[in-house]
């Protein structure tokens, strides 16, 4: 019996979880190790320099919703692969230009040019089989990846440190630029044991091919709204707090997101997103409906219980894991807590939107968030200069981005019905 895409998501995101759940608490233990003799400015430099590169390269993780759709439909693996290779080809080739001298040159931040190439080629060949595998739903491999790439870090930084007696900083670097190289050869060999790799060749820019580049640009662009919107908390904390606070913000704030965010929202656009252009393409409403109503409980559950346990808890729990001076990051988690329901939320709106090819719509509603973002900021600046401003801002970009999305989807849904089609629930 064929198994159902609601039988496969749950199976897939749970498998997920779990894997994340591992890769997490590898991923906290060397950060908290770190944070207990790296300098603070060391390892806020580190995690700058990397979010400055992530930036541009992470943009073309945009294509994986689009090659996702795209495949779904036309099954024409050979032309979507290659204009994504040329592609990420102009992103490399830009980062390395642009972004690389920005860093070197008008930060002035003292970082080896070896490491600033490495970190930019390393991160260029894990987007593009991450891509690869999630457009043929390759969902075992990329469980496989998520806890292997921070365990590769961990054993390549000890390696660099102790082994070969670099710095910290300089172990960091190299750690990072190894693994990335590691998982993509990981995952090439893994999907070629299931998939031949389609060859380097011209593209035939057809009508589906041509709306597929349409789509991969409103893609890459809404996924660049989405890095921003970390990254203006960043540079907001720059520019508006001390050093110490950044420190607070990248150490402590900044990895609880991500992981929260690797947790429970990623796994949406991985598992969930091609399961629903699937459903949609084939009018099977019912599952959708399934999928969704199994989603938001898991959401309201996950939400509840992380907001609970840091209301009750967040001073012990930062002051237990990381040391004395990061103790003021407690208030800015406990409000992020409170906004992280709007994250995951969002998140399977964004990929319902998306399903039914509506890139641009999605694009709007991140752009946005963004402006919400800012807007809230400078008003909150008018009654507070604590920091936690800047993470009540960011709650609150994605408080409009669900209201938005939630009006969009509403209208999805009203246009099913009214083609007569199985009713979809809705909470």
């Amino acid at each position: 019996m064929t198994e159902t895409s609601f039988a496969r998501v749950k199976h897939a995101f749970i498998n997920a979880i779990w894997a994340t759940l591992a890769s997490v608490s590898l991923g906290l233990a060397f950060k908290i190790w770190l944070a207990q003799w790296v300098a603070k400015s060391d390892l806020a430099l580190y995690h700058t320099v990397v979010d400055i590169i992530s930036m541009s390269l992470i943009l073309l993780s945009g294509f994986r919703a689009s090659m996702v759709v795209s495949f779904s439909q036309t099954k024409n693996d050979a032309d979507i692969t290659n204009i994504f290779r040329y592609s990420l080809i102009t992103m490399v080739l830009f980062t390395w230009g642009l972004v690389l001298p920005y860093i070197k040159h008008q930060l002035n931040i003292d970082v080896e040019y070896i490491q600033l190439v490495g970190v930019i080629l390393g991160m260029g060949f894990k987007v593009y089989f991450t891509n690869q595998i999630g457009m043929y739903r390759l969902y075992d491999i990329a469980n496989k990846t998520t806890w292997l790439e921070p365990l590769l870090q961990v054993l390549l930084f000890l390696t660099c440190y102790y082994g070969f007696g670099q710095t910290a900083v300089a172990s960091l670097f190299y750690s990072l630029i190894l693994s990335n190289f590691a998982v993509a050869a990981f995952m090439f060999i893994q999907r070629r044991k299931q998939i031949a790799t389609t060859p380097l060749a011209p593209v035939q820019l057809d009508p589906d091919m041509r709306s597929f580049v349409k789509k991969s640009v409103m893609s890459s662009l809404e996924m660049g709204a989405s890095i921003l919107m970390v990254y203006i908390t960043v540079l907001l904390t720059i520019g508006y707090f001390t050093i110490d606070e950044l420190g607070d913000f990248q150490v402590v704030v900044r990895p609880m997101l991500a992981y929260f965010t690797m947790l429970f929202v990623f796994p949406v656009y991985r598992y969930i997103l091609p399961e629903l252009a699937q459903c949609i393409r084939n009018a099977e409403h019912l599952q959708v409906a399934l999928i969704r109503r199994w989603f938001f409980k898991l959401s309201f559950v996950v939400s509840l219980v992380f907001f609970l346990a840091l209301l009750l808890f967040s001073d012990e729990f930062v002051g237990f894991v990381f040391p004395e001076t990061y103790a003021n990051a407690a208030p800015i988690l406990l409000h992020f807590a409170i906004f992280f329901i709007f994250m995951m939320l969002n998140a399977f709106q964004i990929a319902y939107i998306k399903a039914h090819g509506q890139f641009l719509q999605s694009l709007a509603i991140r752009l946005l968030g963004v402006g919400t973002l800012i807007v809230m900021f400078y008003i909150l600046r008018l009654f507070t200069d604590n920091v936690v401003a800047v993470i009540l801002a960011f709650g609150f970009g994605y408080l409009t981005m669900f209201i938005a999305s939630s009006i969009l989807e509403r209208k999805l849904l009203l246009q099913h019905k009214s083609k007569q089609q199985p009713p979809i629930a809705t909470l």
